[in-house]
């Protein structure tokens, strides 16, 4: 068995970030910069007043009580004309000032009537006056590549003038969930058979992390059928399977895949759940081996589907964000492999793990707020101790 640590390294080696795309605007949304962000026009492309007041010359407005003639008007979108010497022009927030202008004095700062404004205080130059590119300059570099693009960064691409943005692809993930026992969602079970639960929830994971998601299907137990379905994968980027990666007589992913080029890195990791984790490749494509026990399967995919993706979104891996809390309750000491232990987390801000534990309990992990993690070897945690955990929600 190998540690989460190492399992993290051996992953990413040779994780290169998908082909640049070009997308629209509306469709780049946490999608991942593949080249940096250049802005192609200078914003404000004028000098613009901050505020609704006035535009003049300062020099005009010296003193406390200057009155001065309104000789323009000026919406914002209007190219004005030249402000004669010795007026004001009547102006409006993000409109541009007319030539001649270098101050704005707010409207509260001054009385107006009969076509003069008359000035409260003497004005520094320059007052409220957003110059020009003070936000934008055309040729600056705003933003580097590996970049995600939220709200905001979306907003100051339209304003430099994009359309579309170069990203890196979305990386495909195949997935195969393997076993005789399985049916699909909407498939009454027979028998013995159970619902196929991991999918449903992958889907949603992969999306959320940046991914494609492809869904194979399910095969059954025979080499045959899972070689011939994982075909239909090794276009992707990532053929995730789940089951049939352990030790068992109807372990079959490991020689089912075999003929098709699969070689194989590790399948053993020192942690609780999800000891039994497969990682290989077939020629470019990516190969995880799940558990078959669905939270095993879902810790696993968070702890290394997730970083995988990230890396070929070019995003880059800068570790899961670890946050701590207080023990609502004592835990007793680890074992040798490293623990995932379901918890939620209580109104008083302390973490308490879930008396069952089992890798098959799908409902505990539903309700989990969190991951408490314990170190291998970790001593006895007492009530009111300090831990690290993974913070779970909805994705």
């Amino acid at each position: 068995m190998i540690s989460v640590a190492d399992a993290e390294a051996r992953i990413l080696k040779g994780a290169t970030p998908t082909p640049s795309e070009d997308v629209a605007l509306a469709d780049a949304h946490a999608r991942i910069l593949s080249a940096p962000l250049i802005a192609r026009r200078t914003h404000p492309p004028h000098d613009v007043s901050a505020m609704d007041g006035y535009a003049l010359r300062q020099s005009d407005a010296t003193a406390v009580g200057t009155t001065l003639p309104i000789a323009l008007r000026i919406q914002a979108g209007e190219t004005p004309p030249p402000l004669p010497p010795g007026s004001a022009a009547r102006i409006f927030t993000g409109a541009a000032l007319p030539e001649g202008a270098d101050t704005i004095v707010i409207q509260e700062d001054t009385s107006a009537t009969d076509g003069h404004v008359t000035l409260t205080i003497a004005p520094p130059r320059g007052q409220h006056v957003r110059r020009a590119g003070y936000d934008l300059t055309e040729g600056a570099t705003l933003l580097p590549s590996g970049t995600q693009l939220g709200p905001a960064q979306l907003a100051l691409a339209a304003a430099a003038g994009h359309v579309t943005l170069a990203v890196h692809r979305r990386p495909r993930v195949a997935f195969l969930a393997t076993g005789d026992e399985l049916v699909p969602p909407g498939v009454p079970p027979q028998g013995a058979q159970i619902i196929a639960s991991t999918g449903v929830a992958l889907a949603a994971l992969v999306q959320s992390w940046g991914g494609s998601f492809i869904d194979l299907g399910i095969a059954p137990d025979s080499e045959q059928a899972i070689r011939d379905t994982a075909r239909h994968g090794l276009d992707a980027d990532i053929l995730v399977t789940q089951g049939g990666a352990s030790v068992g007589d109807a372990d079959l992913v490991k020689p089912s895949l075999g003929p098709l080029g699969l070689t194989v890195d590790f399948w053993k990791i020192a942690m609780r759940p999800g000891k039994p984790l497969m990682v290989g490749a077939i020629g470019a494509t990516k190969v995880l081996g799940l558990p078959g026990n669905p939270v095993s399967a879902l810790v696993c995919a968070t702890l290394f589907l997730q970083l995988l993706i990230r890396a070929l979104c070019g995003a880059g891996w800068r570790g899961h964000p670890v946050a701590t809390a207080r023990l609502a309750a004592p835990l007793r000491a680890n074992d040798q492999r490293q623990d995932y232990l379901r918890a939620r987390l209580n109104a008083d801000g302390t973490v308490e793990a879930f008396p069952l534990q089992d890798s098959g309990n799908l409902s505990t992990y539903a309700r989990a707020d969190a991951l408490i993690l314990r170190a291998p070897h970790a001593p006895a945690a007492a009530a009111g101790d300090t831990v690290s955990m993974l913070r779970l929600g909805p994705s």
